[in-house]
């Protein structure tokens, strides 16, 4: 984890998330499902005028009911059946639908719905539980299952701990709203509630939004029951993160590109840091670490090059990746560091990102430490004419680059901890020359082009490899454990982060790929890249085909290499 010195805004204790449970209630129509929602009152703490699925908090009396439920039993070895927390979590939800729209999810003695007839002798606003057990009602709390898991943004200063699950409307029953907490109780298609949202006049939250996106893409009841008791797990748990985009607050979930930046530069949920992608001025993404990105957006770099500044006025920088020779961006850098720059890294010789390491160091010639050593690798015989890099200094696998502060310049201890430690790593793979480089004190991985945010890097033979990409995705993984990485910051898109995580997936994709690869190859012996490409990419825009025949080489070049 980043040091807490190092953080660019003060630490804070987010508010405690409360146990509370919410239930999408759902039917099957012959234009598919629909989910019923109501609309809270405009005095509500929490969303007010939002349109919901109706829940509330988890009590005491709802963990002292699970005799008067029904409980799914263990199945198998895989499904683990309802735990008691998801049960008293169930209880909850069949008692808030039945307080704010009463509806009953109970069965009778003899095993029929409650419909109508039952509700009729329940009062709403008297204690739910005992008046089912004298009547003789069992909570059908077996027939509620875990869609999903929220916890609440840190930045709200009221936090809720809360499953969304999703049960079968009773038939024979009509949802009527309480008219205090809950009104105007409607059912609606989830694409048509997003819509609506969209058009401004269906206000909900982000939780209900990306519910809703997900619930569309289920075409029955059934399935989406199913899908939940599978696992007895939520399908998905997220508490998101937000930011500025545009000057607006924007949220995100784990798996959307920014979330891991917003983890990094506000672990605690501040919405002060923006989105907007820009070259015009740096981006702290700590005290010791900025980001410039440069103009040259497109296809292939997305929204631009990312250059970072490693360290701080009182030791100096290490600039990352230069980028191309653009001299308006290379000023940028140059000012960002006050003309302090030290070292001078490129991870490969690609000419996105190496161009600009000379002119950089040209402008640094009136620095009083002297000029700045360009430090790297050398661009390999495979590299083609476009990208030829020859540093000032070979870098060697493992080593350490420094920034020691200036009262401690003549002292230069061999553990890390004063200033700023980069470690170098040797990936090839994406290039035959390329590195990545740890930032030992506060476990951050600058990892050049081998790892993107939003896309998969290019592996383009003969100085691109495929086995040697994926080996240095183990070597990788090694460091992570090793140094404790929590963040990758790379040369494309937003930091990311559970660094770990993003490693396997990034590995796994690859994997699945190949073996599409090897697919199309095996149905088209005979076939040309042309043939196999718009097989194994068939998920891929054909606009990009023509770059992802770079990778399809690799592939098919190790495919053959492995027999």
């Amino acid at each position: 984890m980043p040091r807490h010195s190092q953080l660019l805004h003060a630490q804070r204790e987010p508010a405690p998330p409360r146990p509370a449970a919410t239930v999408l209630l759902l039917r099957d129509t012959p234009q598919g499902i629909e989910v019923l929602m109501t609309r809270r009152s405009m005095t509500a703490s929490f969303a007010p005028g939002a349109y919901v699925f109706p829940g509330g908090g988890v009590d005491a009396s709802d963990a002292a009911a699970h005799a008067q439920a029904s409980r799914r039993p263990k199945r198998g070895e895989v499904q683990s059946g309802q735990s008691d927390l998801h049960l008293t979590q169930a209880i909850a939800a069949i008692r808030e639908s039945f307080e704010e729209l009463g509806v009953l999810i109970a069965r009778r003695a003899n095993g029929t719905t409650c419909d109508n007839s039952d509700i009729a002798l329940l009062d709403r606003k008297k204690p739910f539980v005992p008046q089912c057990a004298a009547l003789g009602l069992q909570l059908a709390a077996s027939e509620v299952f875990v869609l999903a898991h929220w916890i609440t943004d840190r930045d709200l200063s009221r936090r809720f701990d809360v499953p969304f699950l999703v049960a079968r409307m009773p038939e024979g029953q009509t949802p009527v709203a309480d008219e205090a907490e809950q009104f105007e109780p409607v059912w609606v298609r989830p694409a048509d509630a997003l819509a609506r949202h969209q058009a401004g006049d269906f206000f909900i939250i982000f939780p209900t939004i990306r519910t809703l996106e997900r619930l569309q893409d289920f075409a029955s009841v059934a399935a989406v029951l199913s899908a939940c008791a599978a696992t007895e797990q939520p399908l998905w748990t997220s508490c998101p993160r937000a930011g500025l985009l545009a000057g607006r607050e924007a949220r995100y979930m784990e798996h959307e590109s920014p979330f891991g930046e917003l983890a990094l530069v506000s672990p605690d949920g501040q919405i002060v840091h923006a989105l907007d992608w820009g070259t015009h001025q740096p981006v702290p993404l700590l005290k010791n670490v900025i980001r410039l990105t440069a103009p040259n957006a497109g296809l292939m770099t997305g929204p631009g090059t990312n250059s970072y500044l490693v360290g701080d006025p009182n030791t100096g920088y290490i600039a990352i990746d230069p980028g191309p020779n653009d001299a308006e961006h290379i000023d940028r850098l140059w000012r960002a560091a006050g003309g302090d720059i030290r070292q001078i890294v490129c991870t490969h010789s690609h000419p996105d990102h190496s161009p600009g390491a000379q002119p950089l160091q040209a402008l640094c010639a009136n620095a009083a430490h002297g000029l700045p050593p360009i430090l790297g690798l050398p661009s390999a015989a495979t590299a083609n004419e476009y990208s030829q890099f020859t540093p000032n200094r070979s870098l060697l696998n493992n080593e350490l680059l420094r920034l020691i502060p200036r009262e401690h310049t003549g002292d230069l201890p061999d553990k890390t901890g004063f200033g700023h430690s980069l470690k170098v790593v040797f990936t090839p793979g994406h290039a035959a020359n390329h590195l990545c480089l740890v930032l030992l004190e506060d476990g951050l991985l600058f990892s050049g082009d081998h790892i993107l945010n939003g896309s998969t890097t290019i592996v383009n033979p003969p100085d691109g490899e495929m086995t040697a990409y994926l080996d240095s995705l183990d070597v990788l993984t090694a460091a992570c454990a090793e140094h404790g990485i929590d963040f990758i910051l790379p040369a494309h898109g937003y930091v990311l982060g559970h660094a770990p995580q993003a490693i396997a997936q990034l590995k796994v994709h690859r994997l699945k790929r190949e073996a599409k690869v090897l697919q199309a190859m095996q149905a088209q012996p005979k076939g040309s890249m042309d043939d196999w490409v718009a097989q194994a990419y068939d998920d891929v825009p054909p606009r990009m085909w023509p770059m992802a025949k770079r990778s399809m080489l690799a592939h098919v070049q190790r495919i053959e290499a492995m027999g």
